[in-house]
């Protein structure tokens, strides 16, 4: 899996960091399933139950060896909430590491990701596209290790994990191909000794404030689906009563500010070079969309850890509030959330009477074509 290919090599940095600040890590791995891999075949079926056992995993390892503390370095779609559940349920000081996305591939002058091999594969089935470009573009899409590289379930995550707090800023946007994310490894290492002395828990940072925080950044970022699962998993396992209706809440009252893939232009790598997560972060502190006195797992608030972050002169990946791309977020505008009610006779009851999330591509003619639709779901 491209997203966890280079994980063991930054592992070996990240131990380095831990010896040199004392302590002695021990390293266990679990599995993961590739979404990329098992998409359109029965093995989809696999993937959400995976995060299942990889968060069984971490936590029976860490509590049959009872570790002190604990470091998750993770970087696929289900492995990054796993890692974020896991340290939940344990509640013993630690924090999230995401490995980095994959850099961008590049085709006939425009950044390309492994969302665009998907859609030129329908292109390509619809004879809009030849198989000989097809080839072309799958051959450049994905050039090396890192998660896909767009604002897809991987990023998003990741982009979760740092705006929540349990990832420390700036380390999660650098890309995994970067030569500077073994370096940041190694300086971060000090970190997991700061966080044993200090008995900084997931407990103390996990707060609804904190989940409100973390859903206003995915929808600032125009970000996947997958983190209403995610987030409200999470939320259940720390006691935090978080429900579908306050996700949609949320993310109708922020603007979308990031011009990400895959409703954007830029891949996620720009996002890092543009000066990382925390210049949106910046922005939606400055908005009141975002409380920036939000603890996280270095000790300093939010808002103390993104003031540092210098934005990069002239970028257009994260724009400015006055002008955002849309006036509410990735999670009310291209992503709906549905609600209804069981009807009566039971063949006819809805398919989600508890609430739905889908990303259709023209929103409105979407709407316009199943309000108030009765019938059976296929």
């Amino acid at each position: 899996m491209p997203c966890n290919f280079g994980l063991r090599e930054l592992a070996a940095p990240l131990k380095a960091g831990i010896r040199a600040a004392g302590a002695n890590p021990m390293e266990f791995n679990t599995i993961a399933i590739s979404d990329g891999i098992t998409m359109g075949t029965e093995g989809m079926k696999t993937s959400l139950v995976s995060r299942e056992v990889i968060a069984d995993s971490i936590e029976l390892v860490s509590r049959g060896h009872m570790f002190d503390a604990l470091i998750t370095l993770c970087a696929c779609d289900k492995t990054i909430p796993a890692s974020a559940i896991a340290l939940a349920r344990l509640d013993r000081p630690g924090f999230l590491l995401y490995g980095g996305s994959i850099m961008a591939g590049s085709w006939r002058g425009k950044q390309v990701a492994v969302g665009d091999v998907y859609e030129a594969i329908g292109a390509a089935a619809a004879g809009k596209i030849s198989d000989a470009d097809l080839a072309e573009l799958e051959a450049v899409a994905c050039p090396g290790a890192g998660a896909c590289g767009g604002q897809y379930t991987a990023n998003t995550m990741s982009m979760v994990m740092e705006v929540i707090g349990l990832s420390p800023v700036g380390f999660n946007s650098i890309p995994q191909m970067d030569p500077e994310k073994p370096r940041a490894a190694e300086r971060i290492g000090a970190l997991a000794l700061e966080v044993l002395d200090a008995d900084r828990r997931p407990s103390h940072i996990l707060t609804r404030r904190a989940f409100d925080n973390a859903i206003a950044a995915v929808a600032a970022s125009g970000g996947s689906t997958n983190a209403v699962l995610h987030l409200l998993a999470l939320a259940r396992e720390v006691g935090v009563e978080l429900a579908i209706d306050d996700i949609d809440r949320i993310s109708r009252r922020t603007p979308l500010l990031c011009d990400l893939k895959p409703g954007g232009r830029f891949a996620a790598v720009e996002l890092h070079r543009a000066g990382g997560i925390a210049v949106l972060t910046q922005r939606l502190i400055e908005g009141g969309y975002v409380d920036g006195d939000a603890p996280t797992v270095t000790g300093r608030t939010l808002g103390e850890e993104s003031e540092s972050v210098r934005e990069t002169s002239g970028q257009e990946v994260v724009v400015p509030l006055s002008s955002p791309l849309r006036s509410e977020g990735g999670l009310s505008a291209p992503i709906v959330i549905l609600s209804g009610e069981p009807v009566e006779p039971e063949e006819l009851r809805t398919l989600g009477a508890a609430g739905a999330v889908m990303k259709p591509f023209d929103v409105m003619a979407l709407v316009e074509r199943i309000r108030g639709f009765v019938g059976v779901a296929r």
